[in-house]
C-alpha cells in the first residue's frame, strides 16, 4: 500500500515518462500534480518512491524514471478502467465490416499496430480448438493426397500418403462420410469420435467408410499440434520508439519473435485467464524482451467453447497502458463477435 501522495507523484513519474521516454524532475512533477505541492515535498516523496523501488535515478545527476515494481503498482492498482473512445471504435468496427476468414486476424495485427504505434500481433486461431465444418479429399499424387479441413476460423490442409486405387469419385463419397461426422465438432472431439467408430466398424463390412475412418485420423492426428504462429502485420511502427533506436535490440526483439522463445509460454498463460492480460520486463522470462511489455488479450472464447488464439501489443515497457488495455479488450471482443456469430 502507498498513500494518497506517493500514488500521484508515481502517477505523475509514469505520465511524463510515457510522454517523453526520459526521465523527469521535481519540478515538472510538481507541474503535473492535481494538488499544489512544493518541489521539497516532491523530492522527499521521490526519495520515499525509491526506497520502496518504484522509482530510481538512471544517473546521478538525472531525474526519475518508474522501475518495473512501479510500473506494476500502476497498472494494478493506480490504472482507472477506461473504455475505448468511441471514435476508434467506429474506427475498428468499420475495418472489420469487409474483413473474413484469415483476413480477421490479420485486420486485427494491423489494427493493433497502426492504434498504439506498437508492435501489433495476433496468434493465429488454434486449430484443435477451432469447430470444424467440412472435410475434402483431393489426389495430388499417385500415391498423395491433400486433405482440407474447413473450420469456423480457416482451411487447414495437410498432406498423407494413400494408396493409388482410390480413384476421385470413391475419395468424394469417403470425404462426405467424414464431413458427416465431423461438422460441428472440435478437433479433440472428432479425433476421439473417428478412433471409436473406427474399432467398432472392425466387425462390419463397409470398407469404404472403414477407410474413411482411417484416413480421417491420420489427418487429424499431428493436426493441431504444431506451435502457434504469431501474426505481425507490420514491424514499422516499433521504430518510431527511441527504445528501439539500438540495432541490436531491435535485432534481438526480432529474433525473440521469430523463435517464440518464452514468449509462447506467456501467451499459453493469457489463454487461460479472463481479461487483459499485462507482463512487464522480467514476467516475459525472455533476455531478448527485457524492458519490454506485453498486453494481450485472449479471442474466440465464450458461449461454452474454449479460446482460440490471443492477440495484443508488445512494446517498451514505457507503454501508455491507460490507451492500450482498452485497445486491446475492445479488439479481443470485436475477433470473437467475427469468429464465434
Amino acid at each position: 500500500m502507498i498513500s494518497e501522495r506517493q500514488a500521484a507523484v508515481l502517477r505523475a513519474v509514469v505520465a511524463s515518462y510515457v510522454g517523453a521516454a526520459a526521465p523527469v524532475g521535481s519540478q515538472m512533477i510538481a507541474h503535473l500534480l492535481p494538488v499544489a505541492l512544493s518541489a521539497a515535498s516532491v523530492r522527499n516523496t521521490l526519495a520515499q518512491l525509491t526506497q520502496l523501488g518504484l522509482v530510481e535515478k538512471p544517473h546521478r545527476s538525472s531525474g526519475r524514471v518508474p522501475t518495473e515494481a512501479g510500473l506494476r503498482v500502476f497498472v494494478d492498482e493506480l490504472l482507472a478502467p477506461a473504455d475505448l473512445p468511441r471514435s476508434e471504435q467506429r474506427d475498428i468496427d468499420y475495418e472489420f465490416e469487409t474483413a473474413e476468414g484469415e483476413g480477421i486476424v490479420a485486420a486485427a495485427s494491423r489494427m493493433l499496430s497502426q492504434h498504439t504505434r506498437q508492435l501489433g500481433f495476433v496468434s493465429a486461431p488454434r486449430v484443435d480448438r477451432a469447430v470444424l465444418r467440412h472435410v475434402s479429399l483431393v489426389r495430388v499424387a499417385s500415391d498423395r493426397l491433400l486433405v482440407v479441413l474447413v473450420t469456423d476460423t480457416g482451411v487447414v490442409r495437410r498432406a498423407i500418403a494413400a494408396d493409388p486405387d482410390l480413384d476421385q469419385t470413391r475419395l468424394d463419397r469417403m470425404a462426405t462420410l467424414l464431413s458427416e461426422r465431423v461438422a460441428g465438432r472440435t478437433l479433440k472431439d472428432v479425433r476421439e469420435r473417428l478412433e471409436c467408430e473406427a474399432r467398432e466398424l472392425r466387425r462390419e463390412a463397409n470398407a469404404l467408410l472403414a477407410k474413411a475412418l482411417e484416413l480421417g485420423c491420420r489427418a487429424l492426428a499431428a493436426t493441431g499440434s504444431e506451435p502457434a504462429d504469431l501474426i505481425i502485420e507490420t514491424h514499422l511502427m516499433l521504430l518510431e520508439q527511441p527504445e528501439f533506436s539500438d540495432p541490436r535490440r531491435l535485432r534481438d526483439l526480432f529474433e525473440a519473435l521469430e523463435t517464440k522463445t518464452g514468449l509462447l509460454d506467456v501467451l499459453d498463460e493469457v489463454l487461460d485467464l479472463d481479461g487483459v492480460s499485462v507482463a512487464i520486463g522480467e514476467e516475459l522470462d525472455d533476455p531478448a524482451l527485457r524492458r519490454c511489455a506485453l498486453v494481450a488479450s485472449h479471442y474466440g472464447g465464450g458461449g461454452g467453447r474454449a479460446p482460440l488464439g490471443v492477440l495484443g501489443v508488445i512494446g517498451p515497457s514505457r507503454m501508455d497502458f491507460a490507451r492500450v488495455i482498452p485497445l486491446v479488450e475492445y479488439l479481443s471482443q470485436s475477433v470473437t463477435g467475427k469468429l464465434v456469430s
